[in-house]
């Protein structure tokens, strides 16, 4: 079963997105972490049992970074919790859906993720995660 378990948000000013999330929440983000392995700085808001994360590109070539310069600031992707990110990304990849990586890897907030492509999902990048027990 997927539930919704954060919208990822690509931002060019983490601090000020911060400030302007927290005034539009009513509260500050309760986590921010760095992620190497991705190039980014994110934030983390609580909304109920979602979360809304703020992405922040640290190099020019990552890939917030190139989203941004395309896109511009906005809905980066949806992230869906799942109990088994293996078999859940097997299943999907036996129905057709694109891959943006081979397996599973670490991501923010102690999670395992999995990315399909968006040319496969009507345009939305879609992220599947699972807690690192």
């Amino acid at each position: 079963m997927f539930k919704i378990e954060h919208i990822g948000i690509a931002v060019k000013n983490l601090e000020t997105s911060n400030e302007l999330f927290s005034k539009l929440f009513g509260k500050p983000p309760y986590k921010s972490e760095q992620v190497e392995s991705e190039n980014v700085n994110t934030s983390f808001f609580q909304m109920g049992e979602s979360k809304v994360e703020l992405l922040y590109a640290t190099s020019p070539d990552s890939a917030i970074a190139k989203y941004i310069e395309k896109k511009g600031e906005g809905i980066h992707h949806i992230a869906f919790a799942v109990e088994n990110i293996e078999k859940e990304v097997e299943r999907l990849k036996a129905e057709g859906f694109q891959a943006i990586s081979e397996k599973p890897k670490r991501g923010a907030d102690n999670k395992l993720v999995f990315f399909f492509h968006p040319k496969t999902t009507n345009g939305v990048l879609i992220e599947l995660c699972q807690e690192i027990k």
